[in-house]
């Protein structure tokens, strides 16, 4: 079935179909109609007037997405971010150079025609026709225009932007009749200068703002004539006239603008040669896209920021809908880093922890009373390459954490002894306290069934010098593991799971705390966050406060601003002032005088607790001032690395334990936060010492204080190794959980994580 004639030319019906569709479309544009698309041609003969008005003629415009900055405290910008990079810009704020070249070299009879410029469609009928195809369009700059607004309104969507931009006559009819009245609401002004503000420029920038950026470093306004032109000429193709990676094709393009500004009378001739003659001129911006830019080190708590606006209902009812605001952009969100607190933590980190350590730490500041998170830090830094990772270590999973956050160890203490002083245990409440005992058995639970150690579990203490019995003061002060299972044998578990509620403490995975006696020596993994803001707790007389990033948020929609609201911290009372005031006096014996003593601040009231795990996998520093509380982890994130004979930060540790490494990088971060900021006072409590006629054998204390000062482990059997892991319904596997989405860390039976310093 031959559709050409020997010789060439049209086939008789190629050429009754050019017929009928030049002349029934130029018939529909010439009534101002236009028709549905029908068959090859796209085009019916039965359309009419009634057809036409059938179409959508409400072109709903979606504010165009900018670019969000996320702004510290004190308003010092941490990052910008976007989905787009754009700025919306008035026409007033654009170069006149720009306004005509954009106009010389897409819609030369712009301010001559409507909607549509039927010279160009008869033309692009006719070439179209004698194809067979859609080969050339006749788009004024009001059609590109609602075009745009289609590929904006696609968002990232392939199948809506393939819909948007495909070259069939159907769309173009609709395009056509909303352009009639996009023109009739709008005007030329106002076209123009949403068409400037939508276009994609290439290299990530939409909008001549963001282009002007990008390619000369200088807003649009401030663009001379042979700047305006290259970026003209950058629309109809951004790959191909691309100035970054083809100079000598943009600069082609570039020419070929100025030469139509001169044929339409916008520059003289001369001028154009002249233009012509000069160089780019680039002065090339990279983009500055995402969390991973931030400054200040900032990038993690920049990337907890967007974790909290997309799994926060306040800034929408579902996820979809709260990651179409962000991707919609054009937000201002202050936020609570405090940037002298992040220098400090971040520089003690960079003094301690190496980056290229096998280990890694983290350190994150929460103020007691109000939640708000003042810094986070880590020694990994945000990125994909060696020593580099994407992981948050200081938040829990859902938050873009670890898979489990990190055995605490003994820094879950305190939690248990609030709990049995808001069960009226005394503040010297005494227990014998052996060197190593069974797991006391039965342990009562919240749902009435006790707990029984069915596999005959021991528990050792650090140091085979720590005999009982002790009160509570000495056995936080040294950290006695047999004290505090004792303490939980006697006021059961449920109160200990009452309190860690309280605080809000739960497992890096957001699941809530096994109820199992093992939990009350730091078996599970918490993220530093969260320890940071439940000691917070103590801090602020007993109120908890949930953690808050962000202070305030302001939207601009196209060139209107308006505030949103943001998430507030939740304060509720955890514990009575008389039990947190003597958590705080217990805490601060640990720091004065026990194993935190190295972590100790000189200058003002501070309480705080070490913890380390089985095989030393994870070691902590978790303290806190009235105004300030700060949790350190120092540890591998796969739980694969012993501290033991290791080298971090260049300094030798033959061991790693919690008032080593995690507290001098606790003291030194502290100090510097801290610094010029008031000093308030504990509201400390009188908690008796022992009966001096109780007091045993003082060559043993001296032992004891000799190991306790070196951190010693006992002969051979290595603290807790051992006895954890049958306690904990299952086991952790190893050390414990730590891995990370898309890891490869294996979990299985075998030793938990158990209390130590």
């Amino acid at each position: 079935m031959p559709k050409k004639r020997s010789g060439g030319g049209l086939s008789p019906t190629q050429q009754a179909a050019k017929f009928l569709g030049v002349s029934v479309l130029a018939g529909a544009v010439l009534a101002g109609i236009a028709l549905p698309a029908v068959g090859a041609l796209g085009l019916a003969a039965k359309g009419s007037v009634e057809g036409f008005d059938a179409l959508p003629a409400n072109l709903k415009t979606p504010p165009l997405s900018q670019r969000t900055t996320i702004l510290d405290a004190e308003g010092g910008t941490i990052a910008t971010v976007y989905s787009r990079d754009r700025t919306v810009v008035d026409l007033k704020d654009i170069s006149p150079y720009m306004q005509k070249a954009i106009v010389a070299i897409e819609d030369s009879r712009f301010y001559e025609h409507g909607a549509i410029d039927l010279k160009g469609v008869l033309r692009a009928l006719n070439k179209n026709a004698r194809s067979g195809e859609v080969s050339e369009g006749a788009s004024t700059l009001t059609q590109q225009y609602v075009k745009n607004v289609f590929v904006e309104e696609a968002g990232d969507d392939a199948t809506k932007v393939a819909q948007a931009t495909q070259q069939t006559i159907g769309r173009k009819i609709q395009e056509l009749k909303l352009a009639i009245q996009v023109e009739e609401e709008l005007g030329k002004k106002k076209i123009l200068e949403n068409y400037l503000n939508i276009t994609f420029f290439g290299q990530q920038a939409y909008g001549v703002e963001a282009a002007s950026q990008r390619y000369f470093s200088k807003h649009a306004k401030d663009l001379n004539v042979q700047e305006a032109a290259l970026l003209a000429g950058i629309v109809q193709s951004p790959s191909r006239y691309d100035p970054v990676n083809d100079e000598a094709e943009a600069t082609k393009r570039r020419n070929v603008v100025l030469n139509r500004m001169a044929q339409v009378g916008d520059i003289s001739t001369a001028e154009a040669e002249k233009a012509k003659k000069a160089p780019l001129g680039l002065k090339v911006s990279k983009p500055k896209n995402g969390c991973i830019t931030a400054v200040k080190n900032a990038s993690f708590f920049c990337d907890y920021v967007r974790e909290v606006f997309l799994s926060d209902e306040v800034f929408g009812k579902t996820r979809k809908d709260r990651a179409k605001v962000w991707n919609q952009g054009g937000l201002t969100i202050r936020t609570t880093l405090d940037p002298q607190a992040q220098a400090s933590v971040q520089q003690s980190l960079k003094d301690h922890v190496n980056q290229s350590d096998s280990v890694a730490a983290a350190s994150t500041l929460v103020e007691p009373g109000t939640g708000k998170v003042l810094a986070m830090g880590q020694t990994k830094p945000y990125g994909y390459g060696k020593n580099e990772t994407e992981i948050n270590y200081s938040v829990d999973h859902g938050m873009g954490g670890s898979n489990y956050g990190f055995p605490t160890g003994s820094t879950f203490k305190p939690f248990v002894a609030a709990a049995a002083l808001e069960e009226g245990r005394p503040a010297t409440q005494e227990y014998s306290s052996p060197y190593e005992m069974p797991y006391p058995e039965p342990v009562q639970t919240c749902s009435g069934k006790p707990w029984m150690n069915t596999a005959g579990e021991k528990v050792p203490n650090e140091s085979e010098s720590e005999v009982g019995p002790y009160r509570l003061k000495e056995a936080m002060a040294l950290s006695v593991n047999t004290y505090f299972v004792q303490m939980v044998a006697d006021i059961g578990l449920c109160p200990v799971m009452k309190m860690t509620d309280a605080l809000h403490v739960v497992q890096g995975s957001g699941d809530k705390l096994p109820e199992v006696p093992a939990v009350s020596l730091g078996s599970k993994g918490v993220a530093p966050l969260t320890m940071a803001s439940a000691y917070a707790a103590f801090a602020s007389r007993g109120m908890y406060c949930t953690p808050i990033v962000i202070e305030s948020i302001t939207q601009k929609i196209g060139n209107k601003q308006k505030s949103l609201d943001v998430p507030k911290s939740t304060c509720s009372r955890a514990m009575s002032e008389k039990t947190a005031d003597t958590v705080n006096t217990l805490l601060q014996g640990v720091v004065d005088s026990g194993t935190g003593k190295a972590a100790g601040l000189t200058d003002r009231a501070n309480a705080g607790k070490t913890g380390t795990t089985d095989e030393r996998k994870n070691a902590w520093f978790v303290g806190y001032t009235p105004n300030l509380s700060g949790a350190v982890w120092v540890g591998s994130a796969s739980q694969q690395v012993q501290m033991k004979d290791i080298t971090i930060g260049g300094q030798y540790h033959d061991l790693v334990f919690g008032g080593a490494v995690p507290g001098p990088i606790w003291k030194d971060a502290m100090t510097g936060a801290l610094a010029g900021k008031d000093s308030p006072s504990f509201n400390l409590v009188n908690i008796p010492d022992e009966d001096k006629d109780k007091d045993k054998n003082k060559d043993k204390d001296k032992d004891k204080d000799k190991d306790r000062d070196k951190e010693k482990p006992d002969d051979g059997n290595n603290g807790d190794d051992g006895f954890i892991g049958g306690l904990t319904d299952g086991g952790t596997g190893d050390g414990g959980p730590g891995g990370f989405p898309g890891g490869n860390l294996i979990q299985g039976p075998g030793n938990g994580p158990g209390g130590r310093r």
